[in-house]
């Protein structure tokens, strides 16, 4: 089960306005976090003044509990039941020392409670508070209506995308992953920069392909891990037209990656799966990649490092397994539908029906006897969205693109791992990627997310994003 996320909480309230509503806004805005999946971290009700932080001393009670629980606060929700204290929020957050993503929330006025007794002024305190917290240098995010009743379904939209946020940037930040074999060498397409994702907080560790087949031909089938990965590979699909000798292989393989994996704690990986590895190792190695995929530790074809870090960022923001796939071919005469498809390393959780074959394409150049290997279906008909992260060299800097759309049941057939994908103005979203020279590979995953995804990226990361609306 995946880690529910963790929201410290700030109640923010005023003196001269009423202390009530404060006291009350805390107990449904802890009410609707727990409805909603989050673990909340908010001073107790018998504290400060009254669980909410109104001046200097709440500020440091608040912040001393934020200390103690940081490892676990994934963002910080900001409600202001009144019009709220902006320096003693922004002090809070200040004297944490916590580095996360921050909601800012304001209740609305009842135009039938204008009164002393029961007056919010929360619309104005809003804006203090996001002025200091801009003073502070302390990034935030903000609902999509400017006073909204958190009992609203859009402000209960607003949390999910927030907490899409918090994933994808604890998930992205001080992260390592791996590089396997050198990239494949005709494609220039997945060039990136070390140095510049080194400065973004995400090392990157590479290993030479006869390392690990050194290492995995110096295994045997008896060895204990072998054995036991062979089990999962046989328990994964169907892997009844694939050799004994074949899923042997892919079970060594898969230990060597393994354990390269959990010695320098990588988080994901992007591997040379041509023609190398085939040649000189006889498979392909795509199974081996969808299991780690399919397990929440995403696999990259191509030595595709970036398009791994959008897999990761899906990964995160949807608690589902991500799959790079390319944007492969037009469908029909449909402007807005296209295929996708890979050869193909995808996660089986995104198929309608899949199971291991040979890969047609490698097998025409080396063989059907060393091209085994490969997890082959339609994707399963589901809402998706889509993500391309690049790095820039000319500019320095990091940039991306996200969107959402439907993968349908328009008939197809084909091989490899494939579908047809349904996406507003999809022409405009094709001319964007050809026109700023982004790679034909893009990441996917079940749910639709863009909204957190783009606040991840651009807000708090400090990205260049292009989010692709209709």
């Amino acid at each position: 089960m995946a880690k529910k996320t963790t929201l410290g909480v700030i109640v923010g309230t005023r003196g001269f306005f009423p202390t009530h509503l404060a006291h009350e806004g805390r107990k449904d805005i802890l009410r609707i976090l727990k409805e909603e999946g989050f673990d909340t971290v908010c001073i107790g009700a018998t504290e400060a003044t009254g669980g909410a932080v109104e001046n200097l001393k709440d500020a440091h009670v608040c912040a001393d509990l934020f200390r103690k629980h940081a490892d676990k606060i994934d963002g910080v929700l900001v409600t202001l039941p009144n019009f709220g204290d902006e320096r003693a929020v922004a002090n809070a957050l200040k004297f944490s020392g916590l580095d996360v993503p921050v909601l800012v929330h304001a209740w609305p006025d009842d135009p039938a409670k204008m009164t002393v007794a029961n007056r919010r002024d929360s619309f104005c305190g809003k804006m203090s508070v996001c002025c200091n917290l801009d003073q502070y240098g302390i990034p935030f995010s903000l609902t999509d209506l400017h006073t909204v009743h958190p009992d609203a379904k859009s402000f209960r939209a607003d949390l999910q995308a927030f907490g899409v946020t918090c994933r994808v940037v604890r998930g992205l930040t001080n992260i390592r992953v791996g590089a396997i074999g050198a990239r494949t060498a005709p494609f220039n397409t997945v060039r990136y920069s070390e140095r510049l994702l080194e400065a973004n907080g995400i090392s990157v560790e590479t290993i030479d392909l006869s390392e690990v087949f050194g290492q995995a031909n110096a295994l045997k089938p008896s060895d204990a891990a072998v054995r036991r990965k062979l089990q999962s590979i046989k328990g994964y699909t169907d892997c009844s037209g694939v050799t004994a000798e074949g899923l042997d292989r892919m079970a060594r393989l898969a230990v060597v990656i393994d354990r390269w994996m959990k010695d320098l704690e990588l988080v994901g990986t992007a591997l040379q799966c041509w023609t190398s590895i085939e040649q000189y190792y006889g498979i392909v190695p795509c199974a081996v990649m969808s299991m780690m995929s399919d397990g929440l530790l995403p696999s990259a074809c191509e030595v595709d490092i970036m398009g791994l870090i959008g897999m990761l960022a899906l990964r995160h923001a949807t608690g589902t397994p991500a799959a790079l796939v390319d944007w492969n071919n037009n469908y029909g005469d449909d402007p807005d539908k296209c295929v996708v498809f890979h050869c193909s390393n995808l996660p089986k959780s995104l198929f309608a029906k899949h199971k291991m074959a040979v890969q047609e394409i490698i097998a025409e150049g080396v063989g059907a006897g060393n091209a085994c290997g490969s997890i082959v279906g339609r994707l399963k008909a589901c809402p998706f969205t889509y993500a391309r992260v690049d790095t820039d060299d000319e500019v320095g800097e990091i940039r991306a693109y996200v969107g959402e759309g439907r993968l349908t049941n328009d008939k197809l057939e084909t091989f490899g791992g494939y579908g047809v994908a349904q996406i507003p103005d999809l022409q405009g979203l094709l001319e964007h990627i050809c026109a700023m020279g982004f790679e034909h590979h893009v990441a996917i995953a079940e749910g639709q997310v863009a909204r957190g995804l783009e606040d991840a990226f651009d807000t708090y990361l400090g990205w260049d994003v292009y989010h692709h609306t209709a």
